[in-house]
């Protein structure tokens, strides 16, 4: 191993260890944005790795991913562009936070999960779907296990997120029955990822 890649090592330990204390840059530009787009009464949902983190399977992440309706997005820029925020290049959704150097990953209301075909399953609007809490917004559990579901069906490059789902049914033991909050086009995955989601490794 060089001096060099033993060096990454350490560093991604260091890195885990301040997002598991609460500590990491990530985290810093959540609650900055959380606390924006509140004080400017802009609908969203925080979404991706760590809404996981929240409802309770931790994992690591390096951006926000959050959801906003079209004229919620373009209420932020107009409020924050080059006032705490750019964009990752000109003309994107995604925005970049500069003080913590942490992307800002944007998802419409409307949009398709996964392969962005139209199907069944769409990204809800927050203004009608987020659930409330005293510092964040949050899709309530089937709807983000939906749209997980959804998206690893089908786009092959998101595999993480069916392997997502697994670790929430672990975690969370989340029961068989828990597929009929869902919307049918995903229930089957579900199961099928449920059974999975029972099995343990062997014992060395």
């Amino acid at each position: 191993m060089t001096d060099a890649a033993e060096e990454r090592f350490w560093e991604g330990a260091r890195n885990a260890g301040r997002f598991f204390m609460g500590e990491a840059d990530v985290q810093k530009a959540l609650e900055k944005l959380t606390r924006t787009l509140d004080a400017h009464r802009i609908p969203y949902a925080i979404i991706g790795a760590l809404a996981l983190n929240e409802i309770g399977y931790q994992r690591v992440t390096v951006d926000v991913d959050v959801l906003l309706t079209t004229e919620g997005l373009a209420a932020f820029k107009a409020a924050h562009l080059g006032r705490g925020y750019v964009e990752k290049f000109p003309g994107s959704r995604g925005l970049r936070d500069p003080e913590f150097g942490v992307d800002i990953d944007v998802v419409l209301a409307g949009a398709y999960p996964g392969d962005g075909r139209p199907k069944p399953v769409t990204f809800p609007d927050p203004s009608t779907a987020a659930a409330r809490g005293a510092r964040i917004a949050l899709l309530p559990l089937p709807t983000l296990i939906e749209l997980k579901l959804a998206s690893g069906m089908t786009a092959p490059h998101r595999l993480k997120d069916l392997a997502d789902v697994i670790e929430v049914v672990r975690v969370l033991t989340l029961s068989e029955e828990f597929s009929t909050s869902l919307h049918p086009y995903v229930r089957d995955k579900y199961l099928e990822l449920w059974r999975a989601a029972q099995g343990h490794d062997p014992e060395p």
